[in-house]
């Protein structure tokens, strides 16, 4: 059996479904498309914290359906902007777990992520799938996938 570790930008997929589409990703359809037939090693959420209940809900959600979720305070800077991602993170966690996974999925249009994908291929022989909005995503991430999935209708709620 194929096994199979999990990232999702949940930050990204959020505001990028919503852009695009003006609906929310199904976490649940992509969780049973993704697992079918793959032994899961390793699925993970990676969102910022913000302290809101509405929030609380949706990660304790994502823990149901399989996944840890995974947690960053909110920083609010003194001149208004905002600080909170997981990219380092992120590819510490791939990289960590492509040693023991025959294939990757990164969930995030996330340019930054193609040298990832590119050393989790060659240094690991691991496959990487990439799920992301398609006017959104970045090409030079599609093209350090093994495969590119589109999230379009059948992912949306």
């Amino acid at each position: 059996m194929q096994t199979v570790s999990i990232f999702v930008d949940v930050q990204n997929i959020y505001y990028t479904t919503r852009s695009a589409y003006k609906r929310n990703f199904d976490y649940n359809r992509f969780w049973a498309e993704v697992t079918q037939n793959r032994q899961v090693i390793n699925a993970y959420a990676y969102a910022i914290d913000r302290g809101d209940e509405k929030q609380r809900q949706f990660q304790n959600i994502l823990r149901a359906i399989g996944f840890e979720v995974k947690l960053k305070p909110f920083i609010q800077r003194a001149d208004g902007s905002a600080k909170g991602d997981w990219d380092v993170g992120i590819t510490i966690d791939v990289l960590e777990s492509a040693k023991q996974s025959d294939l990757v999925v990164l969930v995030s249009g996330d340019g930054d992520f193609d040298i990832l994908l590119n050393t989790v291929r060659e240094k690991y022989q691991t496959e990487a799938h990439v799920y992301g909005v398609p006017s959104l995503t970045a090409a030079s991430l599609m093209n350090a996938a093994s495969e590119y999935f589109a999230i379009e209708s059948e992912l949306l709620l």
